[in-house]
C-alpha cells in the first residue's frame, strides 16, 4: 500500500512561528506534521523552521537534518538542488511511507506550486489528505464584508501600465456584471504602486479592501469605497507607507 501524501499548513508569517503556532494550527495537524520523514517543500529553509516550532510542540520522528526534503517551485523553477521529476519525488510513497507537502505560507496547492504535486499523485493513485490552517485568502475575504457566495481569485496581475489599469478595470466591470468579490495578491514592495494604481483607475462608489498581516497580531483590514479611501490617504498620507512591504491581499467589489 502507497503512503498518504498530507498537505501541511504553515504560518502566514515568517517570524516568531512558536509563538503563532497553535494559534492557526489545530492540535492534530501539529501532531501529524511531527511524524513525517519524508517531505517536498516549497522552500526548504521555510520549511525547517516550521518543524523547528512543531517540534517545540511535539516531537519530531528524528532531527531535522536526518529528513528527507526535496525543493518543488513549479515547472521550468529550479531549485537549490536544480529541477527535479516529481514522480521521483514521490517515489517514498510509493515504497509505503507518508510524505508531507508544505507551501512558503499558508496552505498547499492554493495560489502555490503545490497543486503540481498534490495532482501527480492523483495520478499515481496515491491517497491525498488535507490538513486544517491558515489562507490569507479566504481570511481577507471573511474581514472584507463583501460577497463571499461569489468571488474569483486572479493571482498576480500585471505590474505596469497600462496593461495593470485595462486589468483593474476589467475585474472592476467582471464583478459589477455578476456582483462578484474579485481578489488578487502583489509582491509586498509594490504594495503602495498598487493601491495608488487602484485609486486612479476605479469608480469612487466601489467597494475596496487591503487586508494585509492576516493571521498576526499586527494584522490590518481596511474596507472601504474608492472614495473613502482616498479622503482617507489625504487626511493620513503615512498610511500607503504602513501597508508597504506588508503581505496583502487586494479585494474589489462594483
Amino acid at each position: 500500500m502507497p503512503g498518504t501524501l498530507y498537505l501541511i499548513p504553515n504560518t502566514l508569517g515568517d517570524e516568531d512561528r512558536e509563538s503563532q503556532l497553535n494559534h492557526v494550527l489545530p492540535h492534530d495537524t501539529i501532531e501529524q506534521a511531527s511524524q513525517l520523514r519524508y517531505w517536498i517543500v516549497e522552500n526548504a529553509k521555510t520549511a525547517r523552521a516550521l518543524l523547528k516550532a512543531v517540534g517545540s510542540q511535539s516531537p519530531l520522528i528524528c532531527p531535522i537534518q536526518e529528513m528527507q526534503m526535496t525543493e518543488w517551485r513549479g515547472p521550468g523553477k529550479e531549485s537549490a538542488h536544480g529541477s527535479t521529476n516529481l514522480k521521483a519525488m514521490l517515489q517514498p510513497l510509493l515504497d509505503g511511507h507518508d510524505m508531507g507537502l508544505m507551501s512558503e505560507a499558508g496552505l498547499p496547492a492554493i495560489a502555490d506550486p503545490g497543486s503540481d504535486v498534490v495532482n501527480t499523485a492523483h495520478q499515481m493513485g496515491i491517497p491525498v489528505r488535507a490538513l486544517i490552517g491558515p489562507n490569507s485568502l479566504l481570511l481577507a475575504l471573511m474581514s472584507s464584508g463583501m460577497n463571499g457566495q461569489s468571488f474569483a481569485f486572479h493571482g498576480y496581475i500585471a505590474v505596469k501600465d497600462p496593461e495593470r489599469t485595462a486589468t483593474l478595470k476589467q475585474l472592476e466591470q467582471e464583478s459589477k456584471r455578476k456582483h462578484q468579490t474579485q481578489l488578487w495578491i502583489e509582491t509586498p514592495y509594490r504594495n503602495a504602486a498598487m493601491i495608488e494604481a487602484m485609486l486612479q483607475s476605479l469608480q469612487g462608489n466601489t467597494q475596496m479592501c487591503v487586508a494585509a498581516d492576516l493571521s498576526l497580531p499586527n494584522a490590518l483590514v481596511i474596507s472601504k469605497t474608492v472614495s473613502a479611501w482616498q479622503a482617507q490617504i489625504k487626511k493620513e498620507p503615512g498610511l500607503l507607507q504602513a501597508l508597504h512591504q506588508r503581505p496583502a491581499v487586494f479585494l474589489i467589489l462594483a
